[in-house]
């Protein structure tokens, strides 16, 4: 790296605070307003010129956000205000591999003082290999980003044909059954009574946080020495009864099956049908978990009795499979490979910023790079 430049960060980019809350806000505005979250509303002004990189400063640290639009930064969040000739995109990668922990101040709502982080020593490569390193990176996250809109028409798709079928067009002779009916809703295990025997027979425990944000280190382990019907494979419809009530199909490793979700199957009916009935009655779920005066709404395995299907006849179905399952199938697999890819970024990128993984600079004129 000895053509790498060390140096401070301050002395390569200079991070300024936000501003505060516009006094015109408005949702029909066209300029994304960034909290230390993210987007967080729509404004009709725009406070920055595209484009921009944003970060937490004030309670979500560690975010990084890139606007390809003019934008506004609230007083939460830190933006690059100079980016002193870098390229804007290198710099959106290469801030996500810092430890911004470090520059906390460690209070109950976690702050951050941009002038600690300009402090922070860095290496940084020349402007070629930087446009090079970015070109690799946004290749990827363009192709994540492609099968994420894929799967939202995949979805939109599976909607309409749904509500035409059981909602526009439904058939006065279809038979009407309970929800809990047509598929087995398994309820997880209490995971903290199965403690991982060893460092092999062990597995990830899929809780409600899992389910919205995924298996992370600081996910729990249990054994997995347990019934296979624990086990969530990925594919598996997962139900959230309690808390934060949602539907999906599991899309990342195999792991057990915690208390308060679901593991939903059917040995009669497909899963795209199971599926799209337990999503079409979520909305009325949710209002019955939001009328329990609990600490943890939730629902009863009597309102699963309670919420009705429509099934149509065998060969109605196997028409309807036709079309649904195809699209469920592609959804799943689109799911598995962005997965993939998340991976193989969020592993190159270290070794990018670092130096250990060089790039083979390309003539400006071809946009693209490759690895040495």
């Amino acid at each position: 790296m000895s053509e790498w430049r060390e140096t401070k960060l301050g002395d390569e980019i200079n991070l300024k605070r936000g501003y505060d809350l516009p006094t015109r806000l408005r949702q029909d505005g066209s300029v994304p307003i960034y909290s230390s979250s993210g987007i967080s509303g729509l404004h009709s002004e725009k406070m920055c010129e595209a484009p921009g990189v944003i970060t937490g400063r004030y309670g979500t640290i560690g975010q990084i956000f890139y606007s390809k639009t003019c934008y506004w930064p609230l007083n939460t969040a830190l933006y690059v205000q100079d980016f002193k000739g870098n390229d804007e995109l290198f710099v959106y990668y290469f801030l996500h591999q810092l430890d911004w922990e470090k520059y906390s101040d460690k209070s109950a709502v976690p702050g951050i003082n941009r002038n600690d982080a300009h402090q922070e020593d860095v290496a940084i490569p020349s402007l070629p290999e930087q446009k090079s390193i970015a070109a690799i990176l946004s290749s990827l996250d363009d192709k994540i980003d492609l099968l994420h809109r894929q799967n939202l028409t995949l979805e939109a798709m599976a909607e309409t044909f749904f509500r035409q079928w059981f909602v526009v067009k439904a058939r006065e002779d279809w038979e009407e059954k309970p929800l809990s009916k047509i598929a087995n809703f398994l309820n997880g295990l209490a995971c903290q009574k199965f403690p991982p025997e060893n460092e092999i027979d062990k597995l990830p425990v899929l809780k409600i946080k899992e389910l919205s944000n995924g298996i992370s280190e600081s996910s729990d382990w249990a054994s997995s020495n347990i019934k296979p019907e624990y086990i969530v494979e990925n594919g598996d419809v997962i139900f959230a009864w309690s808390a934060s009530l949602m539907v999906k199909v599991w899309n990342e490793e195999k792991c057990i099956l915690n208390q308060h979700l679901f593991k939903v199957t059917s040995t009669e009916f497909p899963k795209w049908f199971y599926l799209m009935w337990c999503n079409h009655h979520l909305d009325e779920f949710i209002s019955i978990s939001s009328s329990h005066a609990t600490t943890m709404g939730h629902i009863k395995r009597g309102d699963l009795d309670k919420a009705m299907v429509l099934v149509p006849n065998t060969d109605e179905l196997e028409i309807m499979s036709s079309k649904m399952t195809p699209i469920l199938n592609k959804q799943i697999a689109n799911q598995k490979q962005i997965r993939t890819l998340q991976t193989l970024r969020d592993t190159l990128l270290p070794k990018l910023m670092s130096g250990e993984v060089r790039v083979k600079l390309i003539p400006e004129e071809t946009h693209h790079a490759s690895l040495l």
